[in-house]
């Protein structure tokens, strides 16, 4: 399986896996590739800058440590992310969230997400 880890779910995969329920076992199954959107990083950056997430270390060292311990591959955003999503009907407001699942369908991946509304959209959404 093809899996894009939203914020919250790479967060809990490093801090406390058991967060992410019966989805723990697929993250750390090998044969799951395990991706982080560079959305993620700058929406963590932005909330540890903020005080709104506090972390051992600065992002820029945090995030690249995380994603070698959990096998995470960086997932870049491509123009073609970025405008898809003003064809995504308006069922959530977060800019992140709505840039990953614009990937997630171009590309064919499901997210591991704690947000259930992104299951309104067309794409599969694993939810903890």
């Amino acid at each position: 399986m093809r899996l894009l880890l939203d914020t919250h779910a790479f967060l809990w995969a490093v801090a406390c896996p058991e967060r992410l329920g019966e989805h723990e076992q697929l993250v750390a199954e090998p044969s799951t590739t395990r991706l982080l959107s560079s959305a993620s990083s700058w929406e963590i950056a932005i909330k540890h800058a903020l005080g709104k997430l506090p972390l051992p270390a600065e992002p820029a060292e945090y995030v690249p440590m995380a994603m070698r311990r959990l096998l995470v591959g960086g997932l870049p955003v491509e123009h073609s992310h970025a405008l898809a999503v003003a064809g995504l009907p308006a069922h959530h407001r977060d800019p992140f969230d709505r840039l990953l699942v614009a990937q997630a369908q171009q590309l064919g991946l499901a997210i591991l997400s704690a947000d259930p509304a992104l299951g309104r959209y067309d794409v599969e959404v694993l939810v903890p």
